[in-house]
């Protein structure tokens, strides 16, 4: 079948494409508020886990200042909670709303991204909790003492922690993400793997401003994000290099077939 033909057989009148695109978003939003029902349910159970580096850290009080920080702490932990859990389902409404508007090879080319974005994801998210954080936390409490006679003590508050921990999980998340965004953009065009090449050097200051604005100022932090980031992005210019080949190969057995 023309790859033409193909396409217009998928075509819809733009009110069909309007009603599609609100039934997926009810879906979407039906999920997440599922999700967050279930995850407020056990919010005090996702906080715990959430806080255990702390603990590990050596610090066991955590307090609120304001008479609805708990609750709003709460929701927070369950909306972000949410996000998480309802993901699977909210990609898969946004595939399913695009993926009749593609050819099918662009169909096949975007599935594996679609795919390994929460595994990267989770990976990132994974990094910053048993390895960033615990290295940012220890350096940040370090400062407790006396100081001049007078003792300097933490007393975090809830929220502020809540936002300390988010920030890493969030940043180092959307950082992993870094591959699948540069395969995309080559994919689409708008950057060849040999302007990525040449660009290396412009990364790296990038990864580490990027590790300067989302850890704390101390080095082993900074590191921790700047490094990875290095990796991934050498790991992206490998996947480009491997779908480079796998395109010409296709390009060549068709022109052959012809």
């Amino acid at each position: 079948m023309n790859p033409a033909d193909e396409l217009d057989d998928t075509r819809a009148p733009l009110l069909d494409h309007l009603i599609e695109l609100r039934r997926r978003l009810l879906y979407c939003i039906g999920a997440l508020l599922l999700a967050f029902a279930v995850c407020y349910y056990f919010a005090e159970a996702i906080f715990a886990f959430l806080v255990q580096p702390l603990l590990a850290a050596g610090q066991k009080r955590l307090i609120y200042t304001q008479i609805f920080e708990a609750f709003f702490v709460q929701i927070k932990v369950a909306f972000f909670a949410a996000m998480m859990v309802s993901f699977p389902v909210i990609a898969n409404q946004l595939w399913q709303f695009v993926a009749p508007g593609l050819y099918r090879n662009e169909r096949r080319a975007l599935l594996p991204f679609l795919l390994a974005t929460p595994i990267l994801f989770l990976a990132g998210a994974a990094m910053a909790y048993y390895i960033a954080v615990p290295v940012a936390l220890h350096f940040l409490l370090g400062f407790q003492g006396e100081i001049g006679g007078v003792s300097q003590d933490a007393l975090p508050s809830i929220g502020n922690y809540l936002s300390f921990i988010m920030q890493f999980l969030f940043g180092f998340g959307l950082s992993f993400l870094l591959p699948v965004l540069l395969m995309l953009l080559e994919r689409g065009g708008v950057v060849t793997r040999q302007q990525l090449v040449s660009a290396r050097r412009y990364a790296i200051v990038a990864a580490f401003a990027i590790a300067a604005v989302l850890t704390p100022p101390d080095v082993g932090s900074q590191l921790l994000l700047a490094i990875p980031l290095c990796i991934l992005y050498e790991l992206a210019l490998i996947g480009i290099w491997f779908t480079e080949r796998r395109r010409a190969r296709e390009k060549t057995a068709a022109a052959a077939s012809e």
